[in-house]
């Protein structure tokens, strides 16, 4: 029996486009990777997929998880040459529906619905608060931040810029990487140092701090030489990123109340997930001066699912057609 697909989900960010195929049971279903500077536009990339994938079938609904913020239904990606609206999605592919969703807001969607299997605990095993909001945060291309709230009527996700927020240093080191980047960008944001150009500026930060050469390109060889050993400074990069991430993942917890739980997703953390677990992350999480008991009890996950923004994309479908995920 052929598979009746109702909808189009998808997740696009500023390197790769993810789409899927949603059936009648809810069921996400041929999911493909698009790298986006190969292409002009979302809508090229969504032609091809739909071309290959389901053919002459038509989808009644998309929902589409974009990296950046939504506006009046509209969005123009913060690290990406493209613009889209749900009203040219719907006069391309003659969809019923479209709905365009920041892409930290669905994985925030995804993240009550996941799996034991989709996640791996950070530091301690706690409950958490039943019913308080949770949190979503990562870094990859860019550092993106967004909440669940959990009412009787279900889930609402916040989507959120906190990844434009000012980055605050923790000691003389971090301070020192600030003052750097400051006389470069001049305000210096989140985003500057959590995200991959962000690890290689914490790289090169490091390097000035120490006195030492900065003899590695770009993030991805301070990634692999940090993950292989033997690179002092990579490796302290890797470390400083991750206790960097934990600072800044327990002052937005505080800042949104997510005694629910924080989430830790985007394309760089499960690349560093050992790292992760070590204890650095977890350190500067609870370290909150006088609201450390506060952090402490907020459990602290990191996902590693491969497409929970598309999970999350796939719930948005569910609202709108009313079917069962």
């Amino acid at each position: 029996m052929k598979t009746v697909y109702t909808g189009l989900v998808g997740d696009v960010g500023g390197t790769n486009a993810r789409l899927a195929v949603v059936d009648s049971a809810g069921r996400i279903r041929n999911p493909k990777t698009y790298p986006a500077k190969e292409y002009g536009s979302l809508t090229e990339v969504i032609g091809e997929y739909l071309e290959t994938t389901v053919g002459r079938q038509k989808l009644h609904t998309a929902a589409i998880a974009v990296a950046g913020p939504v506006v009046d239904g509209e969005i123009e990606f913060t690290n990406l040459d493209w613009r889209i609206s749900e009203g040219e999605l719907i006069g391309t592919f003659e969809f019923h529906a479209a709905r365009l969703i920041n892409d930290f807001a669905a994985q925030a969607l995804a993240a009550p619905v996941l799996d034991a299997d989709d996640l791996r605990t950070i530091g301690p095993v706690t409950r958490g608060a039943e019913g308080a909001p949770i949190l979503v945060l990562g870094a990859g291309t860019g550092f993106g931040t967004a909440m669940v709230v959990r009412t009787e009527r279900g889930d609402i996700a916040i989507p959120s810029e906190g990844g434009h927020a000012a980055f605050a240093p923790y000691d003389g080191v971090e301070a020192a990487i600030w003052a750097s980047l400051r006389r470069t960008h001049g305000r210096v944001s989140i985003e500057r140092l959590l995200s991959g150009p962000g690890l290689y500026s914490l790289y090169r930060g490091l390097a000035d701090v120490r006195g030492v050469a900065a003899d590695l390109k770009d993030e991805k060889e301070v990634l692999a030489a940090g993950q292989a050993g033997g690179d002092l400074l990579a490796d302290e990069a890797l470390d400083r990123f991750c206790e960097i991430l934990g600072s800044v993942a327990g002052d937005i917890a505080l800042t949104c109340g997510a005694r629910g739980g924080v989430y830790v997703s985007g394309g760089m953390a499960p690349r560093m997930a050992d790292r992760l677990a070590a204890g650095g992350f977890r350190r500067r999480f609870e370290d909150k001066g006088r609201l450390s008991d506060y952090t402490r009890d907020i459990p602290t996950h990191l996902v590693v699912h491969p497409f929970a923004a598309l999970v999350g994309a796939a719930r948005v479908l569910e609202q709108m057609e009313g079917s069962v995920l």
